[in-house]
């Protein structure tokens, strides 16, 4: 297959994920605790390389060209959203690191934990402790649902302990995974983590505010401009393709003519 093509039809699929990243994230600029995903591609190696077929014979300077790119997997950025005061006494930000814990329906394989950053807390008709946003369970720190009176105030402190009536009543899951790799995204502003990251969780270094959530972790200009780069580069790789089209007609319609 002609290098221009692989080149080119690497780049529109990349460019065209890379947009729809991008895109996502814009769409949550306003979604409380959301994190931002970045794209990453690798280079592709020449098809010698690639299928490890080294001793065919081969052209260097066409290795040398490269073969476009793949893609990697993303990555999620996990930096600081900025805080903003509320007067909902259910509502809290975590400040540096550290994730809430909720129940999920139980999966086939039973794991049903999720982590999240988003704070929006209300009582539910039972009086659990549940998410403003998706009504799953907050999890307390050994893993069960929290009942919460609701004729009491309710005071958080930053380590996650929950008063009510100046008495401890409960204390959050609030915790941080050595590994932030292993996370990925469940929907619903959730991250999902492999059973052995909850199992060996450890205490995180952030603190919990009370009266305050944290905003998107999104960069509304670095989005948008994102956007606008992938759909540039989008176009400029299909001219790529489109330029070794004519080339290749111009091939056969020149030099390849017969004269009579």
């Amino acid at each position: 297959m002609n290098y221009a093509y692989q080149i080119g039809s690497a780049g529109v699929i990349s460019a065209m994920f890379r947009q729809d990243v991008a895109s996502n994230n814009l769409a949550n600029i306003q979604t409380v605790g959301f994190k931002p995903d970045d794209v990453f591609t690798i280079p592709r190696q020449a098809a010698r390389q690639e299928d490890q077929l080294h001793t065919l014979p081969s052209n260097e300077l066409l290795e040398r060209l490269g073969a476009g790119v793949l893609l990697s997997p993303n990555r999620t950025s996990f930096r600081q959203g900025n805080l903003t005061q509320t007067k909902n006494p259910f509502d809290i930000a975590i400040q540096g690191e550290g994730f809430l814990t909720v129940s999920v329906s139980a999966s086939a394989s039973g794991d049903h934990i999720r982590l999240t950053r988003d704070g929006r807390m209300t009582l539910d008709a039972r009086g659990r402790l549940v998410s403003a946003a998706t009504g799953h369970p907050i999890l307390d720190d050994t893993g069960r649902p929290i009942l919460l009176r609701r004729e009491l105030g309710v005071d958080i402190d930053a380590d996650g302990t929950i008063r009510q009536g100046n008495a401890p009543v409960a204390k959050l899951g609030f915790i941080d995974v050595p590994d932030r790799s292993t996370l990925r995204k469940a929907g619903e502003n959730l991250f999902a983590a492999p059973p052995a990251a909850i199992a060996s969780k450890t205490a995180p270094t952030g603190s919990i505010v009370q009266y305050t959530i944290e905003e998107s972790g999104v960069d509304p200009i670095r989005a948008m401009m994102s956007v606008q780069t992938a759909a540039n580069q989008v176009g400029t790789s299909v001219r790529i393709m489109q330029i070794a089209d004519e080339m290749m007609n111009r091939a056969i319609s020149t030099l390849g003519r017969v004269s009579a």
